[in-house]
């Protein structure tokens, strides 16, 4: 409930700052012009909604296989799409030779459900872990999580074309004397570009912790999907870099972040106390009770990143089930 409620604020303070940013420019400079922006930012997002999963799909190199392919993951997605009640996804496997291990999701709609692993992944974890993952990302299905983030991501690009056009156009409507004025609100609204992206980041990161909640309700128990991700960070971080760079522009899909794997494998080593490998219920169990502090490097990575820290991740894990 309060993961409802942070992302109902987030979204009425987004489109609070949207509905304040389109009403002032549209009173001084006539609504026609600010109101273009609006469609324009939404024509561009329709489209990106639109070709999405294609861009997705093309940049892991997704082979859609049927069940006779693969029957053990087969069956674990539509095991898990049932108890959530969706139509069955379709199944794919990325072929990226190098691609680190991972899962992600996309999909327009329920019906256009899409969830995809890499081989890596299929190797590292084990059949429960890989069905606590599996929940994961049927979750994020089930949430419209690419919808969701899709819609709030028009309102900094909003922000970013009127500061464009203010700033270096140098005009607001056709009012004289309005230059100065018109470069002291571009660049409130670059301001507002940064805050406003911020926003979305965080509301990304909210959507993350919602699906690993969406998991365990759909009966993986936390501790198998903590241990999950404590696994695909150890796998992340030894791949290798050019092999990052070009999987860059899609790994807000992943479940974890591979930019990120080398801190958070040393934030998670404190976590794994018997250096097994694996978190289990007792270590688990233990990490609820522990205190999670961030040092302020890590707070700005976490700031301008679409996952949230890994440790704060498995300790908010250890208070579910």
């Amino acid at each position: 409930m309060w993961l409802q409620t942070r992302m109902f604020l987030l979204v009425a303070l987004l489109f609070g700052i949207l509905y304040g940013v389109i009403t002032a420019v549209g009173a001084y400079a006539g609504i026609g012009n600010a109101y273009f922006y609006l469609a324009l930012a939404f024509v561009f997002l329709g489209i990106q909604y639109l070709i999405g999963p294609a861009i997705v799909s093309w940049t892991m190199k997704v082979k859609w296989v049927s069940e006779k392919e693969a029957p053990e993951l087969y069956r674990i997605v539509a095991e898990e799409a049932d108890k959530a009640h969706l139509p069955m996804p379709k199944v794919g496997v990325s072929q990226r030779v190098n691609a680190p291990p991972n899962a992600f999701a996309f999909g327009r709609t329920h019906r256009d459900g899409r969830v995809c692993v890499t081989p890596a992944i299929l190797r590292l974890l084990n059949k429960d872990e890989l069905r606590a993952v599996i929940g994961h990302e049927i979750s994020h299905i089930k949430h419209r999580d690419m919808m969701v983030i899709t819609l709030l991501s028009a309102i900094p690009m909003i922000m970013y074309w009127l500061a464009w056009s203010l700033m270096f156009r140098g005009s607001f409507g056709n009012r004289r004397g309005s230059g100065g004025y018109a470069v002291l609100v571009g660049l409130g609204a670059f301001l507002l570009y940064f805050i406003t992206n911020l926003l979305v980041l965080y509301g990304s990161r909210i959507r993350e912790y919602y699906a690993d909640e969406g998991s365990v309700k759909l009966g993986n128990p936390p501790h198998h999907l903590a241990t999950a991700l404590y696994k695909l960070v150890y796998g992340n971080a030894r791949a290798k870099r050019e092999d990052l760079k070009e999987i860059e522009g899609v790994k807000a899909f992943f479940v974890t972040d591979p930019s990120k794997a080398y801190t958070e494998l040393r934030e998670l080593s404190q976590v794994d106390l018997d250096m097994s490998g694996t978190i289990d219920q007792n270590e688990l169990q233990a990490l609820r009770s522990k205190t999670v502090r961030l040092g302020f490097g890590d707070k700005m990575m976490e700031a301008f990143s679409t996952h949230p820290n890994m440790l704060k991740r498995i300790k908010h894990l250890s208070s579910l089930g």
